[in-house]
């Protein structure tokens, strides 16, 4: 058995509405998800899920992805919701207690990041890293490089990679369908495999709605091209979120929605 977690950031669960771009959105299920409505989750089971962690204030991405990505209530610990990238204090708890770390201890293999880094990476690292960077780095795996990603090895955060192309990459276009048979791949080899991706959110900011809605349905493309390509019977999907923003544009702030959590 195997499981492929498909982490999706920014993404809630809101009402119908002018301002949430999954109204009258066609073709958009598994990812639009509605108060108080009967989701079609392609036969999954849905878990909606308290981002807030119990604590006052709006879920934050640091704080969220850490919680995510170890098991830890980081908002509680922290005693308030982390914005951004983690700071010192989540990049222990990731250090410790990472998804990945603790697989690895168990004997759990071959796991696996499948987002491609690129050369710019390696070359000048950020000062900042995401809670997936440093939670791979917690159990020292190898980050899939450009190579892997131009050889259909690897997927990268804009699955189409039309953002590395504009700046210059010498990377394939890439249909939803042909990403979704690498990342089935990948998720076929390996017993545990994380999918980042993050574009929602920062759509979800930018308040656009004709390009939230061409991005929700091309994501939702990929999630059921996956999930058509993947063994159900041998691999666990599971799809979740840190937060909702993408889903009501009326405001550039995460919101206090509840987020899907789909397996």
């Amino acid at each position: 058995m195997s499981v492929l977690l498909f982490f999706i950031d920014g993404l809630g669960i809101g009402s119908r509405g002018t301002f949430n771009p999954f109204d009258g959105l066609q073709d958009a299920a598994p990812l639009a998800v509605f108060k108080n409505e009967a989701p079609v989750t392609l036969n999954g089971i849905l878990a909606p899920t308290d981002a807030c962690l119990g604590m006052e204030g709006r879920p934050q991405s640091a704080s969220g992805q850490t919680t995510i990505l170890t098991g830890v209530n980081a908002p509680a610990l922290l005693g308030y919701h982390k914005q951004g990238f983690p700071n010192k204090a989540l990049l222990e708890i990731i250090r410790e207690h990472s998804l990945f770390l603790k697989l690895k201890h168990a004997g759990v293999a071959p796991i696996t990041f499948a987002n491609a880094y690129t050369k710019r990476f390696f070359e000048d690292r950020p000062r900042w890293v995401s809670a997936t960077t440093a939670a791979v780095e917690a159990a020292g795996l190898p980050f899939r490089t450009g190579d892997d990603l131009r050889n259909g090895r690897a997927v990268y955060q804009d699955f189409t990679n039309g953002m590395l192309i504009e700046r210059g990459e010498d990377v394939p276009l890439r249909t939803a369908n042909e990403a979704a048979e690498v990342l089935a791949a990948i998720a076929t080899e390996s017993r545990f495999t994380l999918y980042e991706y993050f574009i929602t959110d920062k759509i979800g900011h930018t308040q656009d709605m004709e390009a939230a809605r061409s991005v929700l349905q091309n994501l939702a493309l990929l999630i059921r091209q996956l999930l058509a390509r993947v063994d159900l019977a041998r691999t666990s999907v599971i799809l979740t979120s840190d937060h909702g923003n993408i889903e009501d544009l009326s405001s550039r702030n995460h919101t206090l929605n509840e987020v899907p959590t789909i397996v």
